[in-house]
Formats: structure tokens, C-alpha cells, sequence
């Protein structure tokens, strides 16, 4: 099988990706249907088939895999496995109301409960029930259906996986489907691969997915990072990010990084600033904590100040507005270490990556550089490509090498962890304005200090800040400030999977 398999995760993101791009969900069940009927009709006369549907996305699969097939001539009776009640995406419910108007070709049966199942006899039964994005054990009605399915002796056939498989780890949990064909579709899922007497034949078929919907970042990779919160949960829970720049020439870097962090969902982020920048900060906003370092830059002695955040941070932001001498420096040199003690991850931006390009450290943190073309070049000393192909895979190799995650800013930004790639063209030529750098570092990092891993945390933190800015434009024009960004980011964390691209 030539297609390299895909988990969960990714394949729900990058559904919700060709969404964002413009294709229907609804073609993709469409799409999905027709491969069920071909793949069958490939191997089977038309004959009897019975079609067990849930009745959420799965089953709408094998509702049109019914429609399909009753337009190949066979014998076709699809039972609802729950009550239509349930059905709550709108593309199930249009095609449960075709099938059911399919009143000369298809017999439709709604099953409530499990008592309600009928027992089935068939040269064909299909398995419709549940979609890969279900975890655990299954429960009724559906472990009934599963187990009417297994006790049929048609031939059986999965819809995209057997029911009872974990489709990342191919686990399975009490009772499980056995198919003898499993049609899965773009990609093969982990858990296909390990489960085999379970799946049976495994065909892979194409939905209709572009290739751009995995190769650009979209709505599906915001949704990816979104973490639920615990009624239960307090203050620090939801991650502790620690901030430090700012110099006697850039006051306002630091500060909209933690600002823009703070808009991501983090608990508490400290901006540790020279005195009289750290009283510039305040003035800002009353919901920046700020640290007062003890010089106009800083320098050695200030390890003592951050010591005890960096001890409770659960990322660090390094660099914004900061500075470049000599005494700046070596202390850097000396919070690198303390960030490798304490374990936080790290996001080195602005001159925290021009530090880093002098002292060329070998960090074993999880970390993120965040270069445009010329701070790349100060950062490695590599002149960059000019085409996006020879760019992704120099940034590939450079992000290999140094075991970070690049994330190289630009027209179209390019992330990478040395295995993985990801483009992201949201954003626009409004954004040149300065400070929008700074919102990014502070998106980023936001989902860093929340625990996010930080090749989903630079994905989802560049089409956020992108299409942040896209937002302001479309009401403000090119007269966008970087605190309006800052403002259009809570809905987009809230609602992904509203936004359209223009």
C-alpha cells in the first residue's frame, strides 16, 4: 500500500481543512458512498445487501453506499441503528430523507433500541455503524448491531473501519466487527495497519480530499490544539509562560507577545523587562504581570529575579525587543541552562534568534525558532533559496540538524520539524506593519505554555495569526495595527471551523 497512513487527528484536521477550502462535507459523503457501491459491485452480482447506519457520519456513508447500490441493481435494506432523533449533521439527515423516499429500491428499517434490531440474513452485510474518531468500548444499541453483523455470514464489509477498532492504535474492546473489506478513505489509518484479522481486505479509496488540504495550514490544525478545561481546573493549570525582552528602544514587542498569549487561553503570563520598560508594560494593560529586571538591559545578575518563574513557567519566550550585548549575552547563556533544568519549552524570536545564531547552543528542550529570510540567514549562516521548493527543504534539513521546529516567516510561511512540513498562506501584505512578529511569537508560545507539541503549536499559531490579520483587513484595509490582531483572536479559537478562505 503505497499511501503512508494517517492518524485520526490529522485526517479530522485535514478534513476540516478542504472544508475551509471550499469543499462540501457533504461531497465527501457523497464521494465516499460511491467508492462503498464500486468496491462491492466490483466483486459481488447485484444480490441482497443489508446496510447497518449509525446515525452520525459513518452512517450517512452507508446511506448513500445505499443509494449507489440500488442504482446497480441490488437488493437493498439499510436499518438506522438508533433513532432518527439523533442524527444532528445536517449531510446525514438529507441523505437519511433520500433513502427513506427510496421507497420502491431500498427497504429502511429505524431500529431504537437494541431490542428493535432485526436479525439479518444476506449475501452482503454492511458495517456503517461508527467512524474512526470513536474511542473505548461500544455500547448499545450499536454492540448489538456489531454483534448481529458478526453472526450474519454474508460477506462483510467495513465503511472506512470495523466497528470496535481504535483507528490509531487498533485496539480492540470487547466486541468488534470482522470484515472481510474495509474500505477506508485518502489514507490508511494506524490502526487498519495493526488490526488485520479484523479488517480483512483493505482498499484505500480517494474521497476527493485535494492535496492541498494537508499540504497548508487551515482551521482543522486550530481545532487540533483547542484542550478542553476541567470545571475543576485552577490558575496555572492551563500553562505558566514566561516573557522575556524589551529593551530601552522596544518597549511594545514583549508586551504584545503577552498579550497575544494571553488571548490563546494561557493562565498567567509574566513579561520580565528592563525597570523602566516593565513600567512602560504596566501602563499597557493591568493584565500583564511584569518583572522588573535591574538594569536597562539584561544582564547575569538578573537570573535571581527569574529564577523562581522560570522554576514554574511551562514555556518561555525569548527574545522579543531584548537586545544584543555582550552582558545580554551571557545571560541568556545562563537561562538556556536553567530553561533545560526546569524542562519548559521554549520560542526563541527576534534577538533571541540573533543570540542564538552567535552562541550556537545545543539545546535539549522542545523549542521554536521563528525567522524571517534575513534572521534565518544570521541564524545559520545559509544563505535561503529563492524558490518554495528548494525553502521547505531547507528548512526541513536546518530544523533536522538543530532538533528544533522552524517555523521561517514569510509570503507563504514554511514549519517544519526535520520530518514534517506544513505551508501556511493566511496572512497578508498589511501585515509588514511592526509587531506582528511579536502577536506570532505570543500565539505560539500560548500554545506552547498550554502543553500543545510545538510543530501543532507553530502550525496552528501561523495560519492563526494570518488569518487574524486577514480579518482586520477585510474592515480596515491596509491600515491594520497589531493590536488589532490580538482582538480577532479569541473567535477564531472559539469557532474554527466557521472560517472560509476568501
Amino acid at each position: 500500500m503505497s499511501k503512508e497512513a494517517i492518524t485520526v487527528e490529522d485526517m479530522l484536521a485535514t478534513e476540516m481543512n478542504a472544508e475551509y477550502l471550499g469543499l462540501p462535507i457533504g461531497l465527501l459523503m457523497e464521494n465516499a458512498g460511491r467508492a462503498v457501491a464500486q468496491e462491492i459491485a466490483a466483486r459481488k452480482k447485484p444480490t441482497r445487501c443489508v446496510i447497518l447506519a449509525g446515525t452520525g457520519k459513518n452512517g450517512g456513508d452507508g446511506m448513500t453506499a445505499a443509494r449507489h447500490l440500488a442504482a446497480r441493481d441490488f437488493k437493498v435494506s439499510l436499518i438506522l441503528i438508533g433513532p432518527e432523533e439523533r442524527i444532528v449533521d445536517p449531510n446525514v439527515a438529507l441523505n437519511w430523507k433520500l433513502v427513506k423516499a427510496m421507497k420502491s429500491t431500498v427497504a429502511v428499517y429505524e431500529a431504537k433500541d437494541s431490542e428493535s434490531i432485526p436479525k439479518i440474513s444476506a449475501p452482503i452485510v454492511v458495517d456503517a455503524l461508527l467512524g474512526i474518531g470513536i474511542r473505548g468500548s461500544i455500547k448499545p444499541p450499536i454492540l448489538q448491531a456489531v454483534k448481529i453483523i458478526n453472526r450474519s455470514r454474508g460477506f462483510c464489509v467495513a465503511v472506512d473501519i470495523p466497528t470496535g477498532i481504535d483507528a490509531n492504535t487498533g485496539e480492540v474492546k470487547g466486541e468488534t466487527v470482522k470484515a472481510d473489506l474495509t474500505i477506508t478513505f485518502h489514507k490508511p489509518k494506524p490502526g487498519l495497519l495493526k488490526a488485520k484479522k479484523y479488517v480483512g481486505k483493505l482498499v484505500v479509496s480517494d474521497n476527493g480530499i485535494p492535496p492541498e488540504a494537508e499540504i497548508y495550514a487551515g482551521p482543522g490544525n486550530v481545532y487540533s490544539v483547542k484542550r478542553k478545561r476541567s470545571p475543576e481546573a485552577h490558575k496555572g493549570n492551563h500553562g505558566r509562560l514566561l516573557i522575556v525582552g524589551g529593551s530601552e528602544t522596544y518597549t511594545g514587542a514583549p508586551a504584545l507577545a503577552g498579550l497575544a498569549a494571553q488571548r490563546t487561553g494561557v493562565d498567567l503570563v509574566y513579561v520580565a523587562a528592563p525597570r523602566e520598560v516593565a513600567q512602560v508594560i504596566s501602563g499597557y494593560s493591568p493584565n500583564l504581570i511584569t518583572l522588573k529586571l535591574s538594569a536597562d538591559h539584561l544582564i547575569p545578575e538578573d537570573m535571581k529575579i527569574l529564577e523562581p518563574f522560570l522554576n514554574q513557567a511551562t514555556s518561555v519566550i525569548l527574545g522579543p525587543g531584548l537586545g544584543t550585548r555582550g552582558e545580554t549575552s551571557e545571560a541568556v547563556k545562563l537561562l538556556l541552562r536553567r530553561i533545560e533544568m526546569v524542562g519548559a519549552s521554549l520560542l526563541l524570536d527576534a534577538d533571541g534568534l540573533k543570540l542564538f545564531g552567535k552562541l550556537r547552543p545545543r539545546l535539549r528542550v522542545r523549542y521554536v525558532l521563528t525567522p524571517h529570510s534575513r534572521e534565518y540567514e544570521i541564524l545559520t549562516g545559509e544563505k535561503l533559496l529563492e524558490s518554495l521548493e528548494q525553502k521547505v527543504k531547507q528548512v526541513k534539513e536546518t530544523a533536522r540538524r538543530l532538533g528544533a521546529v522552524i517555523l521561517l516567516k514569510g509570503n507563504v510561511d514554511v514549519i517544519s520539524d526535520g520530518k514534517q512540513v506544513k505551508l501556511n498562506r493566511s496572512g497578508n501584505p498589511g501585515m509588514t506593519v511592526g509587531g506582528t512578529g511579536d502577536t506570532l511569537a505570543g500565539v505560539v508560545g500560548g500554545f506552547l505554555a498550554q502543553g500543545i507539541n510545538p510543530y501543532d503549536a507553530a502550525v496552528a499559531g501561523a495560519f492563526v495569526n494570518g488569518v487574524a490579520g486577514d480579518l482586520v483587513y477585510r474592515r480596515k484595509g491596509y491600515h491594520l495595527l497589531p493590536t488589532d490582531i490580538i482582538e480577532e483572536i479569541p473567535p477564531i479559537l472559539e469557532n474554527p471551523a466557521s472560517l472560509k478562505e476568501d
